[in-house]
């Protein structure tokens, strides 16, 4: 079996682990919790997170079977990967102790540590064979800015945050904007480093 298919297996199995997971948590959720309101669900980064990630892993699974990736689904795969790394990482500096819908335990292990680990890798072990600039690894930090907008939108409109650390009811908008500029500068960096990362495929494959 040649390399492409076996990391055609790697994406299908873990797209499917991470839809196994979604699918787990939310129908306990809807089993389990009274009035329970599915928008909230997905309104979690979290949750749309891993749905782009297993849609990212199903589609470049598809590609890889097939042995040739286009250029736009290298660059769903980056912004998946973003996003994992941003939903880990926030996760364990910030929410581990919090209620974020993630009541499961092995859920919980699956989308918060597990599906951002993955997307790392499966990066790293098959990077774009093109180079991805700075200007336009920005295009990736347009969903996180969306879901920020949306979710200060959303929230007084039915009184509801994801999170707490978007949640002004209890000190205002300081700590709120503090914290969210502190995770745009995280995923920015990470923009950069993964639009850096697409020079060494380049590197090797000109020696």
């Amino acid at each position: 079996m040649t390399r492409e298919r076996w990391i055609a297996l790697f994406r299908f199995g873990f797209a499917l682990l991470g839809l196994v997971g979604l699918t787990a948590q939310y129908l306990y959720n809807v089993a389990n919790i009274p009035d329970y309101k599915p928008a909230n669900f997905f309104s979690f980064f979290t949750v749309e997170s891993n749905i782009i990630a297993v849609v990212a892993l199903f589609i470049s699974a598809l590609y890889a079977w097939r042995g040739n990736l286009p250029r736009w689904v290298h660059y769903l795969r980056g912004a998946a990967t973003i996003y994992m790394t941003v939903t880990g990482i926030t996760y364990s500096l910030l929410l581990r102790n919090v209620e974020v819908d993630t009541a499961v335990p092995w859920v919980n292990l699956v989308l918060h540590y597990i599906i951002p680990i993955v997307m790392i890798v499966d990066w790293l072990i098959d990077l774009p064979p093109f180079r991805i600039r700075v200007g336009q690894a920005m295009i990736w930090l347009l969903y996180p800015i969306l879901y920020l907008a949306y979710s200060l939108i959303r929230g007084p409109i039915v009184d509801w945050y994801p999170y707490p650390f978007l949640d002004p009811r209890p000190e205002g908008y300081v700590p709120v904007i503090v914290t969210s500029i502190a995770i745009a500068i995280g995923a920015l960096i990470l923009a950069v480093v993964m639009s850096w990362t697409t020079r060494i495929r380049m590197h090797f494959e000109r020696q």
